[in-house]
C-alpha cells in the first residue's frame, strides 16, 4: 500500500490539532429521512464526532433470529426464553457481547439457525459459523473458536434494532438492503443494538471489529476500503476491544500519516499523564512502519449537554477527544 510522507518526528500538521468535532469538508448524510428532534440528526447539526466510541468487547457472539426484536433482542425475540438469560449469564462470564443478527429483509422468514463466535484480537481474527438444532444447545458449544466453518469474506453487521432507537431502524435498514454492492464479497446482516444511536447508520466490521457510525448512502466507500484491506476513515468510530485512547490516537495517526490499513499502527502502549482537572491525558505509542509513532491525546467533557439517544429521559455529557502532539520516530 502506498502512504503518505511522515513528517519530521517535532512536525504536526496545524490542523491536527484542531477539536474531533471540526468539520474539515462536507459529508454526505445517511440515508433515511428522520424528524429534526431525532437524536442522530441532532448529532449531525452538532458536529458530534464518533471518534473513540468502539465497545470493549474483542469477542462476540452472533446468534441468528429472525423475526421481531424488543428492546432486548435476546429477551424479547422468538429465541427460546428458558434459554437466554443462561446464555446472557454464560456470555458475561467470558467476557463475550451476544448479538442477534438477522438476514435484510427475512422479518418473518425460516432461520437457517447459524451462529458464530467472532475473535477480534489482533493477530487472531476470525468468525467461524455454526448451526444449531435447538437454542438449548448454545449454552454446551464451545464458544472459544474451536467449531465451525471460517468465513473467507468480511461480515458486516448493520444495527437496524429500531426498538432500541428508532435511528437504527430508519438509518440501519436501507444500508443493510443496499450492501453488498458494486460485486464487492460480503456477508451482511442486520443486527440489534451496537451502541452509539447518534451515530447511526451504524455498522461493525468483522473479524477486525472496525465499528463506524454515521454511514452515508450504499456503503459502497466502506465495502470498497476492506476490500482493499483498508479502513474507511471518515465514518471509522474505532476498533472494539481497543482502549478508547488508543482508538484515538489511531484515528489521528492515521489521518496524519496515510496510514489507513487494517493492521497498521497497532497499540503498543497506552500511559496515562498527568492533567487539569476534569480533563484525561495520554500518550499513546503505536507501531508504525518505520518505528514508533507517539501520540498525545486528552479527553474532556462535551461543554453542553444533550439527548444522547432518542429515548433518553435526561440530556447528557459525553467524552469529547483531542490530540495534542505526533511524533513519528
Amino acid at each position: 500500500m502506498t502512504t503518505a510522507p511522515r513528517p519530521e518526528p517535532t512536525e504536526v500538521d496545524p490542523q491536527f490539532c484542531q477539536d474531533a468535532g471540526e468539520a474539515t469538508a462536507p459529508r454526505p448524510s445517511p440515508v433515511g429521512r428522520l424528524d429534526d428532534v431525532r437524536c442522530s440528526v441532532q448529532a449531525l447539526l452538532r458536529g458530534d464526532s464518533p471518534m473513540a466510541t468502539a465497545p470493549p468487547a474483542r469477542r462476540w457472539l452472533l446468534v441468528e433470529q429472525p423475526g421481531p426484536w424488543g428492546r432486548d433482542a435476546l429477551l424479547e425475540s422468538r429465541f427460546d426464553h428458558r434459554v437466554a438469560s443462561r446464555l446472557a449469564a454464560r456470555a458475561r462470564e467470558l467476557g463475550m457481547r451476544i448479538q442477534m443478527v438477522r438476514r435484510p429483509g427475512e422479518r418473518l422468514a425460516d432461520s437457517g439457525r447459524r451462529w458464530a463466535v467472532a475473535d477480534t484480537t489482533p493477530g487472531q481474527e476470525t468468525v467461524r459459523w455454526s448451526t444449531r438444532d435447538s437454542d438449548a444447545e448454545l449454552l454446551d458449544r464451545p464458544w472459544d473458536g474451536s467449531v465451525g466453518e471460517p468465513t473467507q469474506v468480511p461480515t458486516y453487521l448493520v444495527c437496524t434494532h429500531g426498538a432500541h432507537d428508532v435511528c437504527c431502524a430508519v438509518r440501519g435498514r436501507p444500508l443493510a438492503r443496499a450492501l453488498p454492492t458494486g460485486g464487492v464479497p460480503a456477508d451482511v446482516w442486520e443486527t440489534s443494538h451496537l451502541g452509539g444511536d447518534r451515530f447511526a447508520a451504524n455498522v461493525v466490521v468483522l473479524p477486525w471489529g472496525f465499528v463506524y457510525g454515521q454511514v452515508p448512502e450504499d456503503g459502497e466507500q466502506l465495502l470498497a476500503a476492506h476490500a482493499a484491506g483498508q479502513v474507511a476513515l471518515p465514518w471509522l468510530r474505532g476498533r472494539a476491544g481497543v482502549a478508547p485512547a488508543a482508538q484515538a490516537a489511531q484515528h489521528h495517526a492515521r489521518s496524519e500519516l496515510g496510514l489507513l490499513g487494517v493492521h497498521e499502527l497497532a497499540t503498543r502502549r497506552v500511559r496515562a499523564l498527568e492533567a487539569p482537572a476534569g480533563v484525561e491525558r495520554f500518550e499513546v505509542t503505536l507501531a508504525g512502519p518505520a518505528g514508533d509513532v507517539v501520540v498525545t491525546v486528552e479527553s474532556r467533557l462535551s461543554a453542553e449537554a444533550h439527548r444522547l439517544t432518542c429515548a433518553a429521559a435526561q440530556p447528557g455529557r459525553w467524552r469529547t477527544w483531542h490530540p495534542l502532539s505526533l511524533q513519528a520516530t
